[in-house]
């Protein structure tokens, strides 16, 4: 008895099934409102006029919402903490899945590092006479320690980040309201004819378009953290597709009616939302509007706000690649000491691992430019596509073998409606977003070859672990009638039990 109680703490099951529906909604809603909007939104405007801006986000957001869709039909059926890495060995390669998880792993415990940097620019605002690798320490003893309790603990600091974004966009909205019907200062000056100022509502044509469409892309990345804490919810099988019918479309809606306010308040032309620099909050579009709006403290505001949005993004980070450690190493594709469980259920080595690595954004103090900064951004850019990807082809061949195998979708507790095209158009419009993210480089009269590689280096990356582990280990793409459903059921059955 003795041994099997000491070899439990190693076991799936120990994971706490903790987070609660609000925290699922609130985790897929704080990983997508952030910088992208609060930020680079105002660019977007700029560079492709507000018709452009709105277009591109709700391009995306639909790819988006059929890879929700998908996730949601796998995490329902089968929540793991693994997530892409799971599905993606067990339904199209063990060698895609191993690739899958390293990448994604990679990609968050990257992100700590760049939000941290970040985090160091906005408290610059405040304090600027003090070394930014003071905040970076600090903040990440707040998020380590919020990790290294329990993944409630994650699950609430999530939940009440994730309040105050939604809040303020909410304020912002009624805040524009108010000026274009004139019940604030400024309202006069707004309405329909800056969508017609110049060339708008459509500027700079396709190349334009594609450039919104990548930022847009950025900003809805972190959707997809859902999965991740599906292993840790509470009966999964309903709350997960819950938190997927409600949560795309309150988020698209934040998105577009915010680009279409800031379209009707501030003319395309104006030179400020251009500069999109995160040290320079002042230039923030919803800081430009409330300022338009009579209220002096909008740049300390959003810059608080901002903030907060930087420190959710990492603690969604540290949890993220620690779970996604965790079960690679659970499934022998990490070392197993990455797979040990502390007491409360948190796999508290690979927290260590994931915080180490959050580390590099100590290496600003080598310099006193951003290039860390960018260096540490380039290298996390390309992997989250890659796991969207990853959804998009798992769900795909989950459906087909699921069938295949005699079984009904009647089984499914959540069933995407949009399958195959669903999944197939994801595929298509995201690898289109991932290839075309610096295709200007290519035609431009002298190549910049280094800017490539800084952009591109993921896709590579990605390939690599993935053909030297199916070399290695010899593996190939797993046939329809021999994908494994048994487990998932067994893993329903146990979180209903919980």
């Amino acid at each position: 008895m003795s041994k099997a109680t000491s070899s439990r703490p190693i076991e799936q099951p120990e994971l706490r099934r903790s987070l609660k529906a609000r925290h699922l909604t609130m985790i897929a809603i704080g990983g997508s409102i952030g910088t992208g909007l609060f930020v680079a939104s105002g660019a977007t405007v700029a560079n492709a006029g507000p018709g452009g801006a709105i277009a591109g986000y709700l391009l995306i957001g639909l790819m988006v919402y059929f890879l929700m869709t998908s996730l949601g039909e796998l995490a329902a059926y089968m929540p793991v903490s693994g997530s892409f890495a799971t599905y993606g060995a067990r339904f199209v390669d063990p060698a895609f899945g191993f690739a899958l998880g390293w990448n994604y792993w990679y990609n968050w415990a990257v992100t700590i590092a760049v939000e941290l940097v970040a985090a160091q620019l906005i408290m610059a605002y405040w304090l600027p006479d003090v070394p930014g690798i003071y905040w970076s320490a600090a903040f990440l003893i707040i998020m380590f320690s919020l990790n290294v309790i329990s993944v409630k603990g994650f699950g609430e600091a999530e939940y009440w980040c994730s309040l105050i974004k939604v809040v303020t966009v909410l304020v912002f909205i009624a805040t524009g309201l108010a000026m274009i019907f004139g019940i604030l200062k400024g309202g006069e000056t707004a309405g329909w004819q800056n969508l017609t100022t110049g060339e708008a509502p459509f500027v700079g044509g396709l190349q334009a378009m594609i450039g919104v469409m990548m930022v847009a892309g950025f900003s809805f990345q972190g959707t997809e953290l859902i999965g991740v804490a599906a292993g840790e919810s509470e009966n999964p099988h309903k709350t997960i597709p819950r938190a997927i019918k409600q949560v795309f479309w309150r988020i698209l809606l934040f998105y577009v009616i915010a680009i279409f306010l800031i379209g009707l308040l501030i003319p395309y032309t104006d030179p400020k939302l251009l500069q999109n620099g995160i040290q320079d909050i002042g230039v923030s579009p919803f800081t430009l509007v409330f300022e338009h709006a009579g209220l002096a403290f909008a740049a300390a505001l959003m810059n608080a706000v901002i903030l907060t949005a930087i420190l959710s993004a990492g603690n969604s980070g540290m949890y993220a690649s620690t779970r996604m450690l965790y079960t690679l190493a659970k499934e022998g594709l990490a070392p197993k000491i990455f797979a040990r469980l502390s007491a409360n259920g948190v796999p508290r080595n690979a927290l260590y691992a994931t915080t180490a690595v959050g580390m590099l954004c100590f290496l600003t103090a080598l310099g006193k430019d951003q290039t860390i900064y960018l260096w540490l951004l380039n290298m996390s850019g390309m992997t989250g596509f890659i796991a969207w990807l990853g959804i998009a082809i798992s769900h795909y061949r989950f459906r087909r073998g699921f069938i295949a195998q005699g079984h009904t979708l009647d089984e499914l507790p959540y069933r995407s409606k949009f399958f195959p095209w669903g999944p197939l158009f994801a595929f298509g419009l995201c690898l289109f977003v991932m290839l075309g993210q610096n295709y200007q480089a290519f035609m431009a009269d002298q190549i910049n070859w280094v800017g490539i590689v800084a952009i591109y280096i993921g896709i590579p990356l990605f390939l690599a672990i993935w053909w030297g582990y199916r070399l290695k280990h010899k593996t190939r793409f797993v046939r329809l009638s021999e994908m494994q459903f048994d487990d998932a059921d067994e893993a329903l059955l146990h979180s209903e039990r919980r």
